[in-house]
Formats: structure tokens, sequence, C-alpha cells
């Protein structure tokens, strides 16, 4: 897997790849996530441009997953990870954080946070075995604050979410 930022043509295969990735979250009872749309073309060419976008490409160079990010409260958080069913099991979720540390630390930022379902094996669980920690929610940034305010807008709270910080 080779890691590049996103290309303007690709975004539509981004949605492609969330849409696929969501699909997991049907077998588990979640179906309302499988059935979430994905991110809009304007809003992901706002990453794109913003150089907040990454993918990982196979060896076609086709993005097989992709990582968005943004700023937030001096961090680095990271907003959306989607990797294809295809491609999962194989380090590329870790390999596009991995990346993304590696560029944060490089700016200097001191953590990567991120929000993620506190049950879903792939979601906290995961993040945990590569350096992310569970936030207090009393130790939560006004950012973290605001992006846990307006997932709960979208309903996502019908399950537990934890924020999860990773020192850099």
């Amino acid at each position: 897997m080779r890691i590049r930022a996103v290309a303007v043509e690709e975004l539509p295969l981004l949605q492609d790849i969330e849409r696929a990735a969501g699909e997991c979250f049907r077998g588990i009872g979640m179906p309302e996530i499988a059935d979430d749309d994905p991110f809009p073309l304007e809003e992901l060419a706002r990453y794109q441009r913003a150089g907040l976008a990454w993918v990982a490409a196979d060896g076609a160079d086709r993005p097989v997953a992709y990582l968005l990010a943004d700023p937030v409260d001096g961090n680095l958080h990271v907003e959306q990870v989607s990797v294809h069913p295809d491609s999962a099991r194989r380090r590329v979720g870790s390999s596009l954080l991995d990346h993304l540390a590696a560029r944060a630390a490089a700016d200097g930022t001191p953590a990567l946070t991120l929000t993620t379902f506190a049950h879903v094996p792939w979601n906290a669980p995961y993040y945990a075995r590569f350096g992310f920690q569970q936030l207090d929610e009393s130790v939560l940034t006004p950012g973290l604050r605001e992006i846990r305010r307006r997932e709960a807008a979208h309903g996502l709270d019908r399950w537990p979410r934890v924020c999860m910080r990773r020192a850099l």
C-alpha cells in the first residue's frame, strides 16, 4: 500500500469506500450506520483542497481506504477512516493513522484525537491497540465537545461513543 494525498478525481471513490466499509455495521445491529450517506463531494473536496485527505492506494494506485483530518484545539482530529472490506485486516487503516501521526509530529502537533463507537470491535478497541486512550468527559476540549454535540444531533449517541487521544 502507498499512502498519498487524494486526487480530486478520486473523491467519488471515497464515497464508494465509505459505503462499502459501512456495510459491516449492518451485521452487528447498526443498520442506521450502514445506511448513512457518505460525505458529500463538496465536503470531501474541502478536505482535499486543505491537504487533510489521504488515501491508501493498492498496487494499481487505486484507493482502497482513506482518512480525513481536521485541526481541533491544537491537535489533528481523525474525522473519518474508511477501509474497503476487500482490504480489511491488512494494516491499511493503521498505516493511514501512522502516516497522519508522523505528519502531525513533524509539524509539532501534540496529539491525534478521534471519536468512535465504544463497543464496536473495529472502533474503540481497535484504536486502543494503536496508542489511543479514552478521554474522560471532564477533560474534553471545547472542540471535542462541539464534535460530540454534532454527533449526538446526528443520532450517533444511540450507541455508546467515546473520545480518544493518541499523544505524539
